[in-house]
């Protein structure tokens, strides 16, 4: 599928192929500690992102720094939905499902060469929870709450002629609606892109050591991940958009419970869908999500906390294997999934909101949080629907917004968060095309290499173009023809290509390969 941005895009989107983008990563000297920046924003995942692109169109001198790659973290690790959560609707949280359809929409309408719109089917089975009259109930409010009607029934009969290997006994049909699924490290990348369009600044691989508050706002201490070089800056205002990490620099108490979601990778052929299959799993029903994602398929996820190191990379463990093993193969015996399908595992972390109450991961909500120290403003938790409208808390708790303009922007649906077209080559983003070959693969790849601040083969292999995930050998067979492009846009010689190699091949055994899993 090709993207057509630049026929549904409003008129007065401008054009940028390369000028303000996230080129090549500069020297620390390179920032001036002599001026004090307007706000800092630590973090580059989708909320970071999303509090750069506010404060720069606002007309904000404003600077991002990122510990690692851009959505290194949960921002790369999602379930890759744009959705309003319909489990949401069910706890009686209209407002945070409403918020989440909104942005959804704005999404589907502003980036339809990057967020789509996608069948989703919902299988009823007779005597099983929730039932099709209380699941049409829930889905009816789904759609006027996004201003639209998408949802209705499919038949027992059509539902097993499209998939013919569900578990027919007491299968009574499916209640279809539709939701939005993306490439969720590219969004990020989208959103830093704009940012920079506007104005904004952005490094990855600086490592904010310490926030000391002043009179003036706070004085951060930062470190090179590369060089391992030090500089301290000075800004008005810090926002602290870490996710996992929140905990480490916020100055308050812990409130930060983190919880890992691990998906799985097969090859389309053996688990075709067209749609997104919501499965609820025969353990503990939970929904698990069986989607087509570039060009493969994606099963996922699973819920518990995450008691590794938040530095290391997270890797999935040989039980959640099993589990979405046992989730698909309940629901589809025919299918005979097993480890030696699994092309690539994906764990990501989750920043939840603690409550306190002792209650199961995948109990705890899901709203984000907005909390303050002398010289930081924090937040965490989320959605990656939503990170407009985090980033306008933000920014309100911040000062830098005031209440009327803080709710008219939350309710203007006419707004646009996208005012720039960025001309990356063709099928980059889609989150159905399948992975590029050839010299449309080289494009990417140079683009990424150009415009996108690469700066370890893992970013490019992993985020920017996700070959370590949607390939058997995790893109080892394509190095050869990457290394000549690698090495004229990085300036690696052949010892630092050999490392890089070595590097990323090492993440991918430890972190990304099913028979790595304890």
């Amino acid at each position: 599928m090709t993207s057509n941005h630049k026929a549904t895009s409003a008129s007065s989107a401008q054009t940028a192929s390369g000028s303000g983008l996230l080129n090549q990563r500069q020297d620390l000297s390179a920032l001036d500690p002599a001026v004090p920046w307007d706000a800092v924003v630590v973090g580059g995942g989708i909320t970071g992102a999303g509090i750069l692109l506010e404060a720069a169109r606002r007309g904000l001198r404003v600077l991002l720094l990122e510990q690692k790659d851009f959505a290194w973290g949960t921002s790369s690790r999602s379930s890759k939905m744009v959705h309003g959560g319909l489990r949401y609707i069910a706890q009686g949280d209209v407002r945070l499902t409403r918020h989440s359809l909104q942005e959804r929409e704005r999404l589907l309408t502003e980036l339809p060469e990057m967020v789509l719109r996608l069948p989703y089917l919902f299988p009823i089975r007779k005597g099983k929870f929730p039932g099709r009259w209380p699941m049409s109930f829930i889905l009816s409010v789904y759609d006027l709450l996004a201003g639209i009607s998408d949802k209705r029934w499919v038949p027992r009969q059509d539902l097993l002629k499209a998939y013919p290997l569900l578990q027919s006994a007491d299968l009574l049909g499916a209640m279809r609606y539709t939701d939005a699924l993306t490439d969720d490290a590219r969004l990020v990348l989208r959103v830093l892109q704009e940012a920079c369009l506007e104005g904004a600044q952005a490094r990855s691989y600086t490592e904010v050591l310490a926030i000391t508050p002043t009179a003036e706002g706070a004085v951060l201490s930062l470190q090179d991940a590369l060089s391992g070089a030090k500089l301290e800056i000075r800004a008005k205002q810090v926002f602290n958009a870490t996710g996992m990490w929140a905990d480490r620099l916020s100055g308050t108490g812990p409130r930060v419970r983190q919880q890992r979601g691990t998906h799985l990778f097969v090859a389309a052929e053996r688990a075709p869908v067209q749609d997104c299959l919501t499965l609820m799993h025969p353990e503990d029903g939970r929904p698990v999500f069986v989607f087509p994602w570039r060009g493969q398929t994606c099963i996922g996820t699973t819920d518990l906390d995450h008691r590794q190191d938040i530095q290391d990379e997270p890797h999935c463990s040989s039980a959640e294997i099993d589990y979405l093993l046992n989730a698909v193969n309940g629901a589809l015996p025919g299918l005979g999934l097993a480890r030696a399908d699994i092309m690539s595992t994906m764990a990501g972390v989750r920043p939840i909101i603690a409550s306190g109450k002792g209650l199961k991961p995948s109990k705890e909500r899901r709203d984000h949080l907005v909390w303050q120290s002398p010289g930081v403003i924090s937040v965490s938790g989320g959605k990656l629907t939503t990170f407009r409208q985090i980033a306008l808390d933000a920014l309100k708790a911040a000062g830098l917004i005031d209440a009327a303009s803080h709710q008219r922007a939350h309710r203007d649906r006419a707004q646009r968060c996208f005012n720039h077209v960025v001309a990356e080559p063709p099928d980059m983003s889609h989150p159905l095309a399948p992975l590029a070959q050839g010299e449309a693969l080289l494009a990417q790849a140079r683009w990424a290499l150009q415009h996108e601040m690469v700066t370890h083969l893992d970013d490019l292999m992993l985020r920017r173009l996700r070959l370590g995930n949607l390939l058997p050998d995790a893109g080892e067979g394509l190095l050869p023809q990457l290394k000549a492009l690698c090495q004229a846009q990085l300036g690696w010689d052949d010892a630092a290509w050999a490392g890089e190699c070595a590097r990323y091949l090492q993440i991918i055994a430890r972190s990304y390969r099913a028979e790595a899993a304890a």
